[in-house]
């Protein structure tokens, strides 16, 4: 039997004081990266906002198994934020269009109820370009009438991981849970909410597709009601996209177990927590890379040495740990050899880059985070 079919459905249950700890260390992080966000200069929050929304939309696709274009994503978020990005080159899709304006549209107008026109609304922004290859994606509207089913193995030998409710009852589900997430319970702490309002939506699986992509927005929108802040300084699909496996394997357990879902929670609040330390990291990468932008305000670059050293501040410790050698900029800045030998040299010179030990073709360049 899964979860929904249960005598009390939707009447579920929770230990609090097995999830204080994570809480209170979740609140702990809250406050922190709220508190480093009002402190910062204005330039620096919308920075910061800026990438946070890329790694939502990147991310929350990508647990999908779809993958967007980090340029045409950046452009869209660079657009509809008003923020002008030097060296930025790559013009925006319609689908990173409409996912920014879906996440955008996700923790704004706090105070307005959530609707099953809202849902529909943000379900139809995901196949702008129409249903997909297959073509029987119903798009604005509840699914059919065939069982929905998370399936997993060979067509000949399918693995069913969860049945959602059969559709003759689907409406009456979703009112229920619109109604629970407008007008929720007293003494339901917000962050809990937010993990409940998770775990019902995606076991409604209301749509033919986009029920996680809609469900992680609506995830989103809980916790800016719970902090009462509509712009986002961290990524839960983020996070969750780093423990994929385990946030499918827990969703699956979940939903053949019991109204206890105190695990589930627990799991939720841990991940939320996951998210948090790592927005704090990025903050201070923005804040790094605004430092190192006011300190060359003056230099003198071309577009090529911008969008790389922007590449470079951006991914910071991760994809350039090793610094950048002459090959990598060719690759990046789309120039011959040449080029990119007399770009790092001039950066080298005028203090942008420094030089890692070694030499010859193997010579290796980082950003120059202090001042020479």
């Amino acid at each position: 039997m899964y979860i929904w079919g249960q005598h009390s459905w939707p009447h579920f249950e929770w230990n609090d004081s097995v999830l204080r700890p994570t809480l209170d260390a979740v609140r702990l992080l809250q406050g922190r990266v709220l508190g480093k966000t009002e402190s910062a200069p204005e330039k620096v929050d919308l920075d910061v906002e800026m990438d946070t929304l890329i790694q939502n939309a990147l991310r929350t696709s990508e647990i999908e198994g779809e993958r967007l274009d980090v340029g045409s994503v950046r452009s869209s978020v660079a657009r509809q934020l008003g923020l002008e990005q030097a060296g930025m080159s790559v013009r925006a899709t319609p689908e990173s269009e409409a996912l920014i304006k879906l996440l955008l549209q996700s923790t704004h107008q706090l105070d307005e109820s959530l609707s099953r026109e809202q849902l529909c609304l943000w379900q139809s922004m995901l196949f702008v370009q129409g249903p997909g290859v297959l073509g029987n994606v119903r798009v604005g509207e509840l699914r059919g009438d065939h069982p929905m089913q998370v399936v997993s193995g060979r067509l000949d030998r399918p693995i069913v991981h969860f049945e959602a409710p059969p559709r003759g009852q689907l409406e009456a589900e979703l009112d229920a849970f619109l109604t629970w997430f407008n007008h929720p319970p007293q003494g339901v702490d917000a962050l809990v909410r937010a993990g409940i309002a998770h775990l019902w939506l995606i076991t409604l699986h209301p749509f033919d597709d986009g029920n996680g992509r809609v469900t992680r927005a609506v995830t989103d929108r809980a916790l800016a009601q719970a902090e009462r802040q509509s712009v986002r300084f961290y990524s839960l699909s983020a996070a969750i996209m780093a423990r994929r496996n385990a946030y499918y394997d827990h969703l699956e357990s979940t939903q053949k177990g019991s109204l206890d879902i105190t695990p589930w929670l627990l799991w939720f609040l841990d991940t939320l927590k996951e998210a948090l330390e790592q927005a704090l990291l990025r903050i201070d990468r923005v804040l790094t890379k605004a430092t190192f932008w006011q300190r060359h305000a003056t230099t003198v670059l071309n577009e090529r040495q911008i969008k790389v050293l922007n590449r470079l501040l951006d991914t910071a410790g991760e994809e350039f740990a090793q610094g950048i050698n002459a090959r990598k900029y060719q690759s990046l800045a789309k120039v011959s050899k040449a080029t990119a030998t007399r770009d790092l040299a001039e950066l080298l010179e005028k203090g942008c880059l420094y030089k890692l030990p070694g030499g010859g073709r193997s010579t290796r360049y980082m950003v120059a985070l202090w001042q020479s």
